[in-house]
């Protein structure tokens, strides 16, 4: 082989199977969905992509739990996000931001709404399950039973604000040292 081929060789990339790179879990993993709430496949669509990423990753184990998370937290923006003024005018589709992030031994899912007001995160238990005896259904409150749960089933719930207007719920998995 000559130096030109030579060079030439050198410089060529290199292709990586994109199944290779996606299954690297020491690189961290990203994807985002933007949705609109006035569709009647938005929750569907929000849970099939987190579902996808997370089995394209590696992090079946994980998939129930977070599909319910996101049906929840996408649902409560469906339902009840009014935009802030100014971020969407009156009559404009609602627009829903879905994240979700994977690094080695963690996964974090975000949805984003136009509505400033703060969520109402439920403050732990309500009821002892002692005093409840009986009656199960005291034990849930009359609100705030969907956030109630991304509780249960995450290993953290926040919410930051957005700018110039909206938030973002958070919840985070630790997935352990096995991912």
């Amino acid at each position: 082989m000559d130096a030109r081929q030579s060079k030439r060789r050198a410089n060529t990339p290199v292709a990586v199977s994109p199944r290779e790179a996606v299954h690297d879990p020491s690189t961290g993993h990203f994807r985002a969905l933007t949705l609109f709430a006035e569709s009647t496949s938005t929750v569907r669509a929000a849970r099939d992509m987190v579902g996808g990423c997370l089995r394209d990753w590696g992090l079946g184990h994980v998939v129930d739990d977070a599909r319910l998370v996101v049906s929840e937290l996408v649902g409560n923006v469906v339902h009840h996000a009014m935009p802030d003024d100014c971020r969407t005018r009156p009559g404009a589709a609602r627009r829903i931001d879905v994240f979700v992030k994977a690094w080695p031994g963690l996964l974090f899912i975000g949805v984003a709404d136009e509505d400033s007001t703060p969520p109402d995160l439920p403050a732990g238990e309500f009821v002892s399950p002692e005093l409840a005896g009986g009656f199960s259904e005291a034990l849930l409150p009359d609100r705030g039973r969907g956030l109630f749960i991304v509780q249960r089933l995450a290993d953290a719930v926040w919410w930051s604000p957005t700018e110039p207007g909206g938030k973002t719920v958070w919840c985070r998995f630790d997935l352990g040292a096995t991912t």
